[in-house]
């Protein structure tokens, strides 16, 4: 469902799985860092929230979002979580630098999700302009960050049962 038809943020707690047995990778690009920066707020403040204990919680940060999926299997295999959380921002600029980036982003996670045993959450912002990102890292439609917590947190519960 597209973002602009439903907020980010919004979910039912009913539904989200304690995460207090959880230890929970995120890796963040410095890339759009104001944008990546809230978005990884929101990731951490919801896993909290959850009951992910901040000691649970293995924060590392890569370039931009191309890195991400390697960054993402370095931590799943040094850290052993139950879920990693990949956070960046591709924003369109005027060449088909943008399509390469996200097609490789999205890739390599994907990959990462077939040949691991664990969930990678793909929370990549890959918008048309820098006030879309920003409506999507905490602003009219919530937070991205929120929502690959949610992921996680509900897929790590998947896994465990």
């Amino acid at each position: 469902m597209a973002s602009s038809l439903k907020n980010l943020s919004d979910y039912d707690p009913a539904t989200i799985p304690d995460g207090s047995s959880f230890k929970i990778g995120i890796v963040v690009s410095e890339w759009n860092e104001k944008i990546t920066a809230a978005l990884l707020e929101g990731a951490l403040s919801t896993l909290q929230h959850h009951g992910v204990s901040r000691e649970n919680i293995e924060v590392r940060t890569v370039p931009g979002s191309f890195e991400l999926p390697y960054g993402a299997r370095i931590v799943a295999e040094k850290f052993s979580p139950q879920a990693v959380i990949c956070l960046g921002c591709v924003i369109q600029g005027e060449t088909k630098h943008f399509d390469y980036i996200c097609q490789g982003v999205s890739w390599g996670i994907t990959e990462l999700n077939l040949d691991y045993d664990i969930p990678f959450i793909f929370g990549v912002l890959t918008t048309n302009n820098l006030q879309q990102a920003r409506d999507r890292a905490g602003g009219k439609y919530g937070n991205k960050g929120d929502e690959a917590a949610i992921t996680a947190l509900k897929m790590a519960s998947l896994r465990s049962r």
